[in-house]
């Protein structure tokens, strides 16, 4: 029995001594970070922005591949499905931890159980907004239509579940209207159709929106913060339009597949926090209209299971039905 124990030391001791040598040695060759949405939305902007300061940090490559579809559910399956060993990360939106996870029962990966958080790295409000041509000027006259015209007008999305689709569903019970949801294969196709007057609303985050509103391409109506945004102080909030209360914004974490070992998660995200707090990643961001908040993974945790409870209460009290 003595002999057996002592093996069975040694044999424990040894895999420690293994799992120790291997985080020191990693990263050992490129990382992949998979962003399961469109290239050019809020979500990639920021991946990018953080992902060659990364680099950087941990003296290997961090290669950003965009895998859209679904509104970020194939490219997160295909995140929680790889091997957890550090060397396929995901950069994604609490609508694909939070959101989703609330309108599919059968989603093909649990947020909690699938994926290991890392480190949230930022976050946004949206604006709300209409092409150029279209004949308001205003949310009050967005209303007004609406109620005037039931269904009649259309708002495009991300796809089901998305933050679009979410942000104008939750204004359109708030203020009490009936819009058509028009859902793409991901937001920078819905900011397109905007822009072209295919679709007369979207709700989007404010680096992509102001930037086409300077453009002359769409018109903001307001924004979804708790106070203005400093990148368009003149366009006011949609609590400031009249809807009390209203506030909505989102945020972006990188996460893991479960199983990662912890001296590997622990490792990225001491960069991930280090690469998040430069002070030119930090200006880049902040001038896109991204608040940057890099937390611990424990952080991360309590904040999708905090955004599970409070989308399930949002979608149940406003009967926001799956597309």
């Amino acid at each position: 029995m003595k002999k057996f124990c002592a093996k069975l030391a040694l044999f424990a001791a040894g895999f420690v001594s293994a799992s120790v040598v291997f985080a020191q040695s990693y990263p050992a060759k490129p990382i992949l970070m998979i962003v399961p949405l469109q290239a050019g939305t809020a979500v990639d902007n920021v991946a990018r922005a953080l992902s060659q300061k990364l680099s950087e940090g941990l003296g290997r490559v961090v290669v950003v591949e965009n895998q859209p579809g679904a509104a970020g559910q194939i490219g997160t399956e295909r995140i929680a499905k790889s091997a957890p060993d550090g060397y396929t990360i995901g950069f994604v939106n609490d609508s694909i931890l939070t959101m989703l996870p609330n309108f599919n029962p059968k989603l093909a990966y649990d947020p909690l159980k699938d994926l290991a958080p890392v480190s949230r790295v930022a976050g946004n409000s949206f604006a709300i907004a209409v092409q150029t041509a279209y004949a308001v000027k205003n949310l009050n006259e967005l209303i007004a239509m609406a109620k005037a015209r039931p269904g009649e007008i259309n708002f495009s999305s991300g796809g089901g579940g998305s933050p679009q689709h979410m942000a104008m569903e939750i204004f359109s019970a708030a203020a009490g209207v009936k819009l058509t949801h028009v859902p793409y294969k991901g937001a920078a196709q819905a900011l397109t159709d905007l822009v072209g007057g295919q679709v007369q609303v979207l709700a989007q985050g404010m680096g992509v929106m102001s930037a086409q509103a300077r453009g002359g391409k769409i018109r903001l109506l307001a924004t979804t913060g708790a106070n203005r945004s400093p990148l368009t102080p003149d366009v006011p909030t949609v609590r400031e339009s009249g809807l009390a209360g209203f506030e909505f914004a989102t945020w972006f974490a990188i996460v893991a597949p479960a199983g990662t070992p912890k001296d590997i998660v622990d490792r990225l995200n001491a960069e991930i926090v280090k690469a998040a707090n430069l002070p030119e990643v930090r200006d880049q961001l902040l001038k896109q209209g991204y608040d940057v908040y890099a937390s611990s993974p424990e952080q991360l945790t309590d904040a999708i299971r905090d955004g599970l409870a409070r989308m399930r209460k949002i979608i149940r009290d406003a009967n926001i039905k799956a597309e």
